[in-house]
């Protein structure tokens, strides 16, 4: 018997005791069919155990349910926490590898900036060098010039000394340095 079963057999009983002719003086008392009323109850009685046993096993249904639903839930916010504890890590790993890059950028500016003033001392220190070289050989020249202006513009006059006129050699200190 079903839930419909049961509740047909209430409204009978219901029905019955509503159609119920009433006691003489009695207000609230009636005469019913005492057979048919038992018969009702105890099909009632019948049925309900039946119907308990559904409940208890949509209860039961239900109650599996809710704990799959948690076991689930928990599995996700498992599984959601090991994701961000990655993704964290993952954050971690790059925030460091931006720091570790950030760092070896500026020791390398730093370095260039280093050897960029070290190579420029170094022309400079070249180029004044150059530069006495050449005004030692112009001195010499202009001397040499000089003493031949004198002699050929009196022939007669000898020179008192022979000119000479050297250019001067790089030495073993001059070569070029290796720059790093």
């Amino acid at each position: 018997m079903d839930q419909n079963d049961i509740l047909e057999l209430l409204d009978s009983l219901a029905i019955m005791v509503t159609e119920a002719w009433g006691v003489p003086l009695g207000n609230d008392k009636c005469i019913i069919e005492r057979e048919k009323a038992l018969q009702i109850i105890n099909d009632v009685k019948a049925a309900l155990p039946s119907s308990i046993a559904e409940a208890k096993r949509l209860v039961a249904a239900r109650d599996e349910f809710i704990g799959n639903a948690k076991r689930e839930a928990e599995a996700m916010r498992k599984s959601a926490e090991e994701h961000a504890r990655i993704l964290v890590d993952d954050q971690e790993i790059v925030r460091q590898a931006r720091a570790k890059s950030a760092e070896m950028v500026a020791k390398a500016e730093s370095k260039t900036a280093e050897l960029k003033r070290t190579a420029n001392e170094y022309v400079e220190f070249k180029l004044k060098e150059t530069e006495e070289v050449i005004n030692k050989a112009l001195a010499e020249l202009r001397s040499v010039h000089q003493q031949y202006t004198n002699v050929a513009s009196h022939p007669a006059a000898k020179p008192k000394t022979e000119p000479v006129f050297t250019i001067p050699e790089l030495g073993e200190d001059d070569e070029e340095e290796e720059i790093l």
